[in-house]
């Protein structure tokens, strides 16, 4: 019997059991392996201590440079897609009340609130000088202009004759670079009752008029201009909440934020029925009244 032989049968008969090398090592590898396994599970249950919200000042900074990022374009946002769930009317309007003009931006770009989002091509935020003594909101017109362009062709040209008759300036209104700087009462800004275009040919429903509106709405605190002129029945109805006919809301003031509204045809409707201009312009005269009557 040899020497290990002898130490094992010593301590066999000394009541102490002796494993064999290898199972001794199958062991310890397990014992290791099981302690590993404790401490994984002690770090995973371990709390996570809540970090602390950025600070106004950074989160303002951020915001403020989010503009000069690039952005890759919106892609349309697919039929099978959900939707966001809609609030309230007033709800959004409480919930959009402390946007500047770049977060507004983004949140019109962005917007689900209705089915006009699902292949969307673009969105039509407005165009003009964001501080003006007039805001313009008209229907939309035209088939197949540029989706992030508020006017082309006809009604464009017919929009801007009517600025100038007013002694405005069409150029910003219209997405363009004026000639030199125009004083706050010359200036114009238009906006439409909905951000993004419907199909062509079909009016917007009273449901997408009403999620769009609380963002009409901030668009008028922010300008707070001096007069509106709602152009077409579905920017009436967006900027005063009623049903009522264009004809009975024609020749009268009324009010949106304590702002003068006067309202008329739509554009389209203009270059259909050129007779009906005459009947325009009174309503135009009506809202120089109304800028003469509140200074």
């Amino acid at each position: 019997m040899s020497w290990d032989a002898r130490q094992t049968a010593m301590l066999a008969a000394m009541g102490l059991r002796v494993w064999p090398r290898a199972r001794a090592a199958e062991l310890e590898s397990q014992e290791l392996v099981e302690a590993d396994v404790a401490v994984a599970e002690a770090v995973v249950s371990k709390p996570v201590p809540p970090q602390p919200n950025p600070a106004p000042a950074m989160r303002s900074a951020a915001s403020a440079a989010a503009p000069l990022l690039p952005k890759p374009p919106s892609a349309p946002v697919p039929a099978a897609a959900a939707l966001r769930p809609a609030l309230p009317a007033g709800a959004r309007e409480q919930a959009l009340a402390g946007f500047d003009w770049t977060e507004l931006r983004y949140e019109a770009a962005e917007c689900q609130a209705c089915r006009l989002c699902q292949g969307r091509r673009g969105h039509v935020f407005g165009a003009g000088e964001e501080a003006a003594d007039w805001l313009i909101v008209a229907d939309p017109s035209g088939e197949g202009e540029d989706p992030a362009q508020a006017f082309g062709g006809e009604a464009a040209a017919l929009l801007a004759n009517m600025l100038r008759a007013l002694k405005l300036d069409p150029a910003p209104a219209l997405g363009r670079a004026a000639a030199a700087p125009v004083e706050r009462a010359r200036q114009a800004y238009i906006s439409l009752p909905l951000k993004c275009r419907p199909a062509a040919g079909r009016a917007p429903g009273p449901e997408e008029l009403l999620q769009c509106r609380p963002i009409l709405a901030r668009q008028v605190a922010l300008l707070q201009p001096r007069v509106i002129v709602a152009l077409g029945r579905a920017s009436a109805q967006a900027l005063l909440g009623s049903d009522e006919p264009l004809g009975r809301l024609r020749g009268r003031v009324h009010r949106h934020q304590g702002i003068a509204v006067v309202v008329s045809y739509g554009l389209d409707y203009l270059l259909r029925s050129p007779a009906d201009k005459a009947g325009a312009w009174a309503d135009l005269c009506l809202a120089l009244e109304s800028i003469k009557a509140g200074s």
